[in-house]
């Protein structure tokens, strides 16, 4: 080791024999900046860095726009040819069977829980750090939501928290690739095998992630994905369900489309074989889809290099802990890259001042997402008229002790991260990053 590293052990050692501000004088300076690099942006210097970021979406005039020309001359605007293309190929694209594109991810999600039976009565096991659709789609089901604590080193749901939360109307695991980090999926899916259970993979933030070289998505009973305006593969707004099995997938595209038949024998009267809605993906969407697939695996490939690097950049810098991820993974997609903040090691700097300081240095943050567990909705919901006639007092207090999760409590006060977008950057915008990290920790005393 050269005498100008520093590692997070050694710092803990240093730190258990005398205060954080002893250590700090022992910590060399870092990539570009020092104390001499001047004051903070935000308290009026000079900013680390003025270039903009790769901007999202990426729209090639020359390549990508005549899909969509196409459909727009050609008439045919609803569910048709271009969405079956999509369909083929992004099935293809994942190594699954079949793929049925819908509106949303959301309704992906929704479709799922219809098609295997999941609603009033039942529970699913959820993690709580997750996009609110996550637990939003188990309630409008007619089902409790009960979440299991998460992991805070790879901000998944904790699998050895799990089996603790079971009961006699827990029906299926919903695990959520968040930020297109992998689940545990070989613990989640053994507890599935155990206790007879589905398993629904939220793999909306997850595009060719994979995990022992299987693609998320592929792992469970089903797989669902979105192609909303920030993700990876985007139309906007959109989504995907993938399966190997014919009969469900012939359900799910039977449901989304009002419950019309698919491969199977319409009834004598009506015509309609079960109770459906209408969720079908546009010929437009699908077009721009199929225009962006093309950079899909190229844009993950630099995305995972820039991950890597800047894990290696920014790793060592006190107070700031990257994610990790589970050994089974053997690709993460990095929607967001995230990282625990630690206040203390920043003379207790809140995180809202952290983030501002790295903002005004020219590098975009944000906070990660809120305990859903503790937000507005959850209560009323249980609340309404509906979940009252559908559930006891006592199956309704107790989906509320079940979703204590202090671990994901701690987590929501200390994430942060960054936007896939910047990932897509170069080495030096990695270096950028990373420098304006270890600036405002040279200068932390100056922002207390």
């Amino acid at each position: 080791m050269g005498k100008n590293d520093l590692t997070r052990r050694q710092f803990m050692v240093a730190a258990s024999a005398g205060p954080l501000s002893a250590v700090a004088s022992s910590i060399p300076a870092y990539g570009n900046v020092s104390k001499r690099a001047g004051k903070l942006a935000v308290l009026g210097g000079k900013p680390l860095r003025t270039n903009t970021f790769q901007s999202w979406p990426i729209w090639d005039k020359n390549a990508d726009e005549e899909r969509v020309l196409s459909v727009l001359r050609s008439g045919v605007w609803s569910r048709a040819k271009v969405v079956a293309e999509f369909e083929a190929k992004y099935a293809e694209l994942m190594g699954a069977k079949r793929c049925l594109a819908t509106t949303h991810g959301t309704t992906a999600l929704l479709t799922s829980l219809a098609v295997l039976d999941i609603g009033v009565g039942d529970e699913v096991l959820v993690g709580p750090y997750t996009f609110v659709a996550s637990i939003a789609v188990i309630m409008l089901s007619g089902a409790l939501p009960i979440m299991v604590d998460t992991d805070p080193e790879t901000f998944q749901v904790n699998p050895d928290k799990m089996e603790e939360k079971i009961t006699e109307n827990t029906k299926a695991i919903l695990p959520v690739h968040i930020y297109g980090l992998p689940a545990n999926m070989d613990k989640i899916n053994a507890i599935a095998r155990k206790h007879n259970l589905m398993v629904v993979e939220d793999a909306c933030q997850a595009w060719l992630a994979e995990w022992r070289g299987k693609k998320c998505g592929t792992l469970g009973d089903l797989g669902c994905f979105s192609f909303q305006n920030s993700k990876h593969l985007t139309c906007g707004e959109g989504g995907a369900v993938i399966g190997n099995d014919d009969e469900v997938m012939n359900r799910c595209h039977s449901y989304h489309n009002f419950g019309r038949p698919y491969g199977e024998k319409a009834l004598t009267l009506g015509g309609y074989v079960r109770l459906g809605t209408k969720c079908r993906m546009t010929e437009f969407q699908a077009a721009m889809l199929l225009a962006q697939m093309k950079r899909l695996e190229e844009q993950t490939k630099t995305r995972g290099r820039n991950a890597e690097y800047l894990t290696s950049k920014i790793k060592d810098i006190p107070g700031i802990v990257p994610h990790r991820l589970y050994e089974g993974v053997t690709r993460a997609a990095y929607h967001l890259y995230p990282f625990r903040y630690k206040a203390e090691y920043f003379n207790g700097l809140p995180r809202a001042k952290f983030l501002a300081a790295l903002r005004a240095e020219g590098i975009p943050c944000g906070d990660g997402y809120g305990p859903l567990n503790r937000d507005p909705f959850f209560e009323q919901t249980l609340n309404s008229r509906n979940f009252r006639q559908m559930y006891s007092k006592e199956r309704l207090n107790r989906c509320r002790e079940q979703n204590h999760c202090p671990d994901n409590d701690r987590l929501c006060t200390e994430a942060a991260g960054f936007s896939q977008r910047l990932l897509l950057g170069t080495k030096k915008d990695m270096d950028d990053i990373a420098d304006a990290i270890f600036k405002i920790y040279e200068n932390r005393d100056k922002l207390v």
